[in-house]
Parts: C-alpha cells; sequence; structure tokens
C-alpha cells in the first residue's frame, strides 16, 4: 500500500513538472514571438551588372539606382533609374544610342523569413519609360540595282527626342550578407507598349529596355544589386 501511494505521489509530481514546463515553453514562444520585429524602411543601392559593364564591356557605359519601399509584411513599392549608352556595330550599321529611363511598380516577398531573417524573394510589376537620342554614324544606303556594292555612307544623323515605354514582369532574390547591406538578382521579362522610331528607320536600343527586334515586341534583362537599408521602424 504504501508502494501504491508513493507510486501515485511520483506520477503527481512527474505531471505537475510537466505542466510547469508546458507553460515555462509557452510563455517563452509568446515571448520570443513578441520580440521577433521585422524592420520597415526604405533599401537604396545600386546595380553592380552596369558598373561592371561601364569598367570591362567596349561600347557601353551606365549606372542604375534601385530603391524599394516596404509598405507591408509582403509588400514592397519599387523604383530603378537609370541611364546607358551604347553602341551597335551590326551588319555594316552603326549607332551610338543613349538616354534615361525609368521603372516604376511593386514586388511581392514570397519568402516566409525565419525569425531574425530579413531575406526576400520576390516577384514583381514595373511599368518603364525612356527618353533617349540615336546617332546613326555608318549605314547602307537602299537601292534595288545589284550591279554596284551597297553603299555605306559614314556622315552622322541624329534622331533625337524619342521614348518607348513597357511593362516587365521581374523575379530576384535578395539576401542580408551584412547588417542591413543586401545582394540581390533578378531577371526581366519585357514587353513593349509603345515606342516613338526614327523616320524610316527603327529603334535598335531603348535604354532600360534592351534590344529591340522587328518580330517580337517582348525583351529580357537582368541585374545585380547591392543595396542598404535604412531602417525607419519595426513591427
Amino acid at each position: 500500500m504504501k508502494t501504491k501511494y508513493i507510486l501515485l505521489f511520483s506520477i503527481s509530481m512527474l505531471c505537475a513538472s510537466f505542466s510547469m514546463t508546458a507553460q515555462e515553453t509557452s510563455e517563452t514562444t509568446t515571448d520570443t514571438t513578441k520580440v521577433a520585429t521585422q524592420k520597415y524602411g526604405l533599401r537604396v543601392g545600386g546595380d553592380l551588372s552596369k558598373l561592371a559593364r561601364t569598367a570591362f564591356e567596349d561600347g557601353y557605359s551606365g549606372f542604375e539606382i534601385v530603391g524599394d519601399l516596404r509598405f507591408s509584411e509582403k509588400f514592397y513599392a519599387a523604383a530603378e533609374i537609370g541611364t546607358e549608352t551604347r553602341d551597335w556595330d551590326e551588319d555594316s550599321l552603326k549607332a551610338t544610342i543613349s538616354g534615361s529611363y525609368i521603372k516604376l511598380g511593386a514586388d511581392y516577398n514570397a519568402y516566409n523569413n525565419w525569425i531574425g531573417m530579413n531575406n526576400a524573394i520576390t516577384a514583381g510589376l514595373r511599368y518603364g519609360f525612356a527618353t533617349f537620342s540615336e546617332e546613326l554614324t555608318a549605314y547602307p544606303v537602299y537601292t534595288t540595282d545589284i550591279t554596284f556594292p551597297t553603299e555605306i555612307r559614314t556622315d552622322p544623323i541624329e534622331f533625337s527626342g524619342l521614348n518607348a515605354s513597357w511593362i516587365e514582369f521581374i523575379l530576384g532574390v535578395k539576401t542580408e550578407i551584412f547588417t542591413n547591406l543586401y545582394l540581390g538578382i533578378n531577371v526581366q521579362v519585357k514587353r513593349m507598349i509603345s515606342e516613338k522610331t526614327p523616320d524610316n528607320f527603327d529603334n535598335l536600343i531603348v535604354p532600360g529596355f534592351n534590344r529591340t527586334y522587328d518580330f517580337s515586341k517582348f525583351g529580357v534583362g537582368y541585374g545585380y544589386s547591392l543595396s542598404y537599408l535604412i531602417p525607419i521602424f519595426k513591427k
């Protein structure tokens, strides 16, 4: 009988201990949940790929400033602004295209971060607009006479006041490599909406959009970014 009481007492103490442990764990979890806040702020940086191309690629010069502002748990307002100058040398045609562009839109973060992490896997949309000029420095003269070789003219012709607009879908990844410092990579699929072209000629390249094609209104692009988050508040 004494053994029975001792066994019941031991079981009671074990249950009580388990109950207290569970309660402490619950309180700790609750406290941790309260402490685990997320940063909201403005993230600003630049496109490293354009700086690298400027340094190492002949016939290219450009830069792009990137930024986003977190306004909810999953959504960010986003923008890119930049300038590009590119040379075209293909099929007896030489030209220089120079201009500026801006892209505005939003990103959705599909990544669920662990406590204390601020990484992102994003999908977003942009509206892009560019103004630019195109200077032809060498171009063939059209003729129906095949008796003589095609004449190549080298007197420059400049077309200014050109513009274009497009929409683009962008997929990206941002990783916090140091506190508030982010390294990002993205790919873009673009579709031209409208463009002002030179008389009797087409736009070869649109800054911010990339190369254009006669047979398609679609284009592609990519970027590598380094940006810094300026925290405004935590939530």
